[in-house]
């Protein structure tokens, strides 16, 4: 009979948040959807809970009970993240291998025909769960026969559990505890009330009657607690990029020699990518020195592409800086980023533009290709508390057609600092008029305020009274003075 494994990461998100914040460790740590007062605690570590923290209530209600803390959101981009590069990590071990789309955090196994490659099964999901260790995650696995009987044994048992035969699984799963799956609470309460809190209690009701009283979600899981529903394995096909790789016979240290190199191998590359209907929007190039290890280099075009020329070009720039590498290189390997090639619209006659974006977006890859990926940023609008919070530099892909807005009241200040400037202390016998000595602006004329910014006691409390002050020199500075610091900074300028 086929096998098949669960592997479970128990509160993935925490897990993922105290992999990120180690200090949170020390505290009672929970994950919440936003970082405000008014978000939502999803999932709370044990401390947390002990101290009455739940999923469900309010960020600032947990804090009244837990006045030490530690939250933060986990975002959905770094999840999926972290379940693709678990999911490597678990193909190490099997080429079957399903993340569950709707439980980040659980992974179905295929576990046919590997008693061949490890002493035993049970030997096999011990260096799974010791890899996860390794890679920074608690996770439980169960070895049995069915999806189900697996998935439910996986959450209920930390650990490894090995299942010698389906009908140990099935009495097995029997047990398992209604809490510890994916059911509504509503649903979970309800059936307490009846006296069903086990998986074999909730699969011994009658269908019908599970189906009419709790929805279909609760149905599925009936069918599948039952066996009447079989969901087959049905892991992902990883895509395979395009590479192409050459072992050179002779070490080399010319850059303009490994130049020629990639110009040889990027003409196959580019022909795979053309082959897949797909076209290439990043290239990394890879280099293995003699000494100095591995070292990886890329280069994005400004629009996807398979002009070997226009990559190439990109490419040279990269390498132009540097006349002898570091070391000598032994080996040389490209790896294609691919995308679907999208079809050119096809226009009768051309409409002229002001602006040349492919142009733009051409000089913007060639200054990436010379200067760094981080050489072209884009400050972006952040929901934060403090005014050096609210934005942060995000790399610019690309530039698009301009689309101003009509800002709803007028903005002054043009400039600011990413961190507020502390500013020389005021002597006692020093007039308002000194208040900026120091700055090369001169003396003050003019101050507009106090405007009041106070918040943040859900994490770092702030009080301060923000100022425009205009100097002498006709200078519109704006300042802040911090309670809590008790001194004036200096956050920005208006030009």
């Amino acid at each position: 009979m086929d096998r098949m494994a669960c592997i479970d990461l128990p509160a993935f998100a925490l897990q993922l948040l105290l992999r990120r914040e180690a200090g949170f460790r020390e505290h009672p740590a929970a994950v919440v959807d936003s970082d405000r007062p008014q978000g939502i605690v999803v999932q709370a570590d044990e401390r947390a809970r002990r101290l009455g923290v739940l999923p469900g209530m309010r960020y600032a209600g947990a804090l009244s009970l837990a006045p030490g803390l530690r939250a933060g959101a986990v975002p959905p981009e770094e999840i999926r993240e972290a379940v693709a590069a678990l999911a490597g990590i678990f193909r190490r071990f099997t080429p079957g291998v399903e993340p569950a789309g709707e439980e980040p955090g659980v992974f179905w196994l295929d576990a046919k025909g590997l008693d061949r490659l490890f002493p035993s099964l049970r030997d096999w999901a011990a260096k799974i769960r010791a890899e996860s260790a390794r890679a920074g995650f608690e996770a439980s696995v169960a070895v049995g026969f069915r999806r189900f009987g697996v998935y439910a044994l996986a959450k209920a048992h930390p650990g490894v559990l090995f299942l010698a035969t389906p009908e140990e699984e099935r009495a097995s799963a029997r047990a398992v505890p209604l809490d510890r799956l994916l059911l509504p609470p509503a649903v979970r309460e309800t059936l307490g009330r009846l006296g069903v809190t086990t998986v074999g209690g909730f699969a011994d009701l009658p269908a019908d009657g599970v189906a009419g009283r709790f929805g279909p979600e609760a149905r599925r899981l009936h069918r599948l607690a039952t066996g009447d529903l079989v969901v087959p394995l049905a892991p992902e096909r990883p895509d395979v990029p395009a590479m192409r790789r050459l072992v050179l016979d002779h070490p080399e240290e010319d850059a303009e020699r490994i130049l020629a190199i990639v110009e040889s191998l990027l003409g196959p590359l580019l022909d795979e990518v053309d082959a897949k209907g797909r076209a290439l929007s990043e290239l990394r190039l890879g280099l293995r020195f003699e000494r100095l290890g591995d070292h990886i280099e890329s280069v994005r075009p400004a629009a996807p592409t398979l002009s070997a020329k226009a990559v190439l070009e990109l490419v040279r720039l990269r390498l132009r800086a540097v006349r002898r590498l570091p070391d000598r290189v032994v080996e040389v390997r490209l790896v294609a980023g691919e995308v679907e090639a999208a079809a050119r619209e096809k226009r009768l006659f051309a409409e002229s533009a002001g602006r040349d974006l492919a142009a733009a977006n051409r000089a913007l890859a060639r200054v990436r290709a010379s200067l760094g990926d981080d050489a072209v940023v884009r400050a972006s609008a952040r929901d934060a508390h403090l005014p050096e919070e609210r934005f942060a530099w995000e790399r610019l892909e690309s530039l698009g057609e301009a689309a101003p807005r009509a800002a709803a009241e007028p903005r002054l200040v043009r400039r600011i600092h990413a961190r507020p400037v502390p500013l020389p202390p005021r002597e006692r016998h020093e007039p308002d008029g000194w208040m900026l000595r120091g700055l090369a602006q001169g003396p003050v004329v003019r101050v507009l305020g106090p405007y009041v910014l106070s918040g943040g006691w859900w994490d770092r409390p702030a009080h301060r009274d923000y100022h425009f002050a205009e100097t002498k020199d006709g200078e519109l500075l704006w300042v802040f003075y911090d309670r809590g610091a008790r001194r004036w900074f200096l956050q920005g300028r208006v030009e």
